[in-house]
């Protein structure tokens, strides 16, 4: 009897270390449940999916919206008959003085990087718990753990996503779940004010190299925890 493929959910998948993650999880026979706002990246990300072997589920919707979430859960759950993994890599960021934000500044980033990272570890539980397995990764960033001028807003998120992570870990190690945080330095994605591939990225990490970092924690022993994995390109002083 051949063993049934691994199941991961992915936030933020449409583009950047999502992307990269879902075609390499993709290419090592993985079921996914694929979660962004673009319906038109996610559509082709599942066409691109499918060709190397197995049709994805994707879901376009915010991660901030409970009714959403637990919809999209409960159907990858019951499609793919559990969950093994979930990849908690939705983000966003508003940069810049402290009273150029707005109140939805703050409720979108918030909203994004620390609620949509709490719902969907909410929602992933009762399954895992149920299998007595499972592993919940959160990428975060190394401003996690630092600060830097006009990133008030987006540090403390970070921070705040961190500091969730870091209490689940130590509540569901009990059930036999794993709890990850990553922390990146810079990446060459779209997430900058200059365009994926400029120039200026050249030395930064890609998003393969992220995608990779986070395989080689998913693909550590079921008695083998990283609790934290900090990554950062070599030219960047940290």
């Amino acid at each position: 009897m051949s063993q049934k493929p691994p199941v991961a959910i992915i936030t933020g998948a449409s583009k950047g270390i999502g992307k990269a993650l879902a075609l390499l999880l993709a290419e090592h026979n993985f079921q996914l449940g694929l979660i962004a706002r673009s319906k038109g990246e996610l559509k082709d990300l599942s066409e691109s999916i499918a060709e190397i072997g197995h049709r994805p589920l994707y879901f376009v919707g915010d991660v901030a919206d409970e009714s959403f979430v637990n919809y999209a859960v409960d159907k990858i759950a019951h499609t793919f008959q559990g969950i093994d993994f979930l990849i908690n890599n939705a983000g966003s960021g508003i940069f810049g003085p402290t009273e150029s934000y707005t109140v939805e500044n703050w409720d979108q980033t918030y909203n994004t990087n620390v609620k949509g990272t709490f719902l969907f570890s909410k929602a992933v539980l009762a399954s895992m718990k149920a299998a007595k397995k499972g592993h919940i990764i959160s990428i975060a960033s190394d401003v996690a753990k630092r600060v830097f001028d006009g990133g008030s807003l987006y540090c403390s998120s970070k921070y705040a996503q961190h500091a969730f992570t870091e209490a689940l870990r130590k509540e569901v190690r009990k059930d036999g779940i794993k709890v990850s945080t990553v922390y990146s330095g810079l990446v060459d994605t779209m997430f900058h004010p200059e365009p994926q591939g400029d120039k200026s990225h050249q030395t930064w990490l890609t998003c393969e190299n992220m995608a990779d970092s986070i395989y080689f924690i998913m693909n550590q022993p079921a008695h083998v925890v990283i609790d934290e994995l900090m990554v950062h390109p070599l030219s960047q002083e940290y």
